[in-house]
C-alpha cells in the first residue's frame, strides 16, 4: 500500500499515523520526493481501512500496490536511487563503466588492465575471482587469491572493485569488496539473496538466463527486505532459440525497468553475446537507450585468456569505445535537456 500525503505535512499527525501503523506491524519506508512524501506500507496492509486513512488531513492519496515486489518499486519510491561507491557513484545521470578481466589470472594482469581501464574512462574495475564454470574442467578462477590481488590493483588505481559471490561459505571474504555481484546463475539463490541483503555494501544482481522482470525484481526484493537498499539491476542477455550468439540482450529491459523501478540499471554486453565485435554496438546501443552504466571484459591478451576471451576487448580498442560511450552520452544528456 502507498500513502500519498500532501505538501508539507503536519509533522505531529504524521508521528502519529506512523505509530498507528507500527502497531499494527506494519513496515514504513518513507520517501521524500520534490512534490510530495510517500510512505510504502510493507506487512498484512489487507486489514488497513483506505478510506479511514485517506480521511486524515495530511493525506492526499491511498493506493494498493499490486505488484508481487514493494521495496524494488517506483511507485515506493518514485526517485530514481543513487548508490554511491567509494568515490564514484551509479545512477543520478553517470554513466558508470566498470571494466576489467572475467577472470584475475595474476596481480600483475589485473593491475595492468585496471591501470588501462581506468586511464580511458572507467570507474570501476570489474573482475572475476571466483568463476562459476558451465564445465567442471574449466578455470574456476584463483578464489581469495584472486581478491587479494584485485585489492591490490584497487589500491594501485583507486578504482572500486566488482567481483561474484557465489556461496554463502566466501562471504566473509568480501569483507573489503566495493560491489558485490550475485551472478545469473544465483539470480534465485535465495539464501545468498538474503544474505547479501544483511551487508552494508552495494549488491549487482545479474538476470538469470530465462528469468521475468518480475522475478528478476522479486530478487531485488529480498536484498531489500533485509535491510539493504543498494541494489543495482544487471541485464547480461537471456536464453532464446538464437544459436549464434551466446544469449540474447534484452535492451527493452532498460525502459521497461525505468518504469518498474528505481533501482539502477547496468548491461553486460560481454557476456550477453560472447562475441567482441559485438560488445561495441551494443554497448552504444543500451547508453542511447538510457542504461546507467555498462560492465565491459577487458582483457591484455584475450588469445590466451583463461576464461571467455572471445568476448574480451584489448585495452586499446576499449579506450576508443569507453570515448565514444561518454561522448554519446554527453550528447544524451543534452537531448534530455
Amino acid at each position: 500500500m502507498i500513502v500519498v500525503l500532501k505538501h508539507d505535512p503536519n509533522q505531529a499527525q504524521l508521528e502519529s499515523l506512523k505509530l498507528w501503523l507500527q502497531e499494527k506491524n506494519i513496515t514504513i519506508h518513507e520517501s521524500v520526493g520534490h512534490a510530495n512524501t510517500i510512505l510504502g506500507l510493507v506487512g498484512d496492509t489487507s486489514k488497513l481501512d483506505i478510506d479511514l486513512i485517506a480521511a486524515l488531513d495530511i493525506v492526499e492519496d491511498v493506493k494498493r500496490v499490486q505488484e508481487p515486489y514493494k521495496n524494488a518499486n517506483r511507485k515506493f519510491h518514485p526517485e530514481d536511487t543513487v548508490i554511491r561507491v567509494g568515490n564514484t557513484q551509479i545512477g543520478g545521470g553517470t554513466l558508470t563503466i566498470m571494466a576489467g578481466p572475467c577472470s584475475v589470472e595474476s596481480e600483475e594482469q589485473v593491475v595492468a588492465i585496471a591501470k588501462a581501464v581506468k586511464a580511458s574512462g572507467a570507474t570501476m574495475l570489474r573482475g572475476g575471482a571466483f568463476k562459476p564454470r558451465t564445465s567442471p574442467y574449466s578455470f574456476q578462477g584463483l578464489g581469495a587469491t584472486g581478491l587479494e590481488y584485485l585489492k591490490v590493483a584497487r589500491e594501485e588505481t583507486g578504482l572500486p572493485i566488482v567481483t561474484e559471490l557465489m556461496d554463502l561459505s566466501q562471504l566473509p571474504l568480501f569483507k573489503d569488496v566495493d560491489v558485490i555481484q550475485i551472478g545469473a546463475r544465483n539470480m534465485q539463490n535465495f539464501d545468498l539473496l538474503k544474505a547479501v541483503g544483511h551487508q552494508d555494501k552495494p549488491v549487482m544482481i545479474k538476470r538469470g538466463m530465462s528469468a521475468t522482470y518480475e522475478e528478476w525484481l522479486m530478487s531485488a526484493e529480498y536484498v531489500m527486505a533485509g535491510g539493504n537498499e543498494n541494489v543495482i539491476l544487471c541485464e547480461r542477455g537471456i536464453r532464446t532459440f538464437e544459436t549464434y550468439t551466446r544469449n540474447t540482450l534484452d535492451l527493452a529491459a532498460i525502459p521497461v525497468l525505468r518504469k518498474l523501478t528505481h533501482l539502477p540499471i547496468i548491461i553486460d554486453p560481454s557476456h550477453a553475446t560472447g562475441k567482441n565485435f559485438l560488445v561495441e554496438p551494443l554497448a552504444l546501443g543500451a547508453v542511447a537507450t538510457g542504461c546507467d552504466g555498462l560492465q565491459i571484459e577487458v582483457h591484455n591478451d584475450p588469445a590466451h585468456a583463461l576464461c571467455d576471451g572471445p568476448q574480451s576487448l584489448r585495452p586499446e580498442v576499449f579506450d576508443s569505445l569507453a570515448r565514444k560511450l561518454l561522448k554519446l552520452h554527453g550528447m544524451m544528456k543534452e537531448v534530455e535537456e
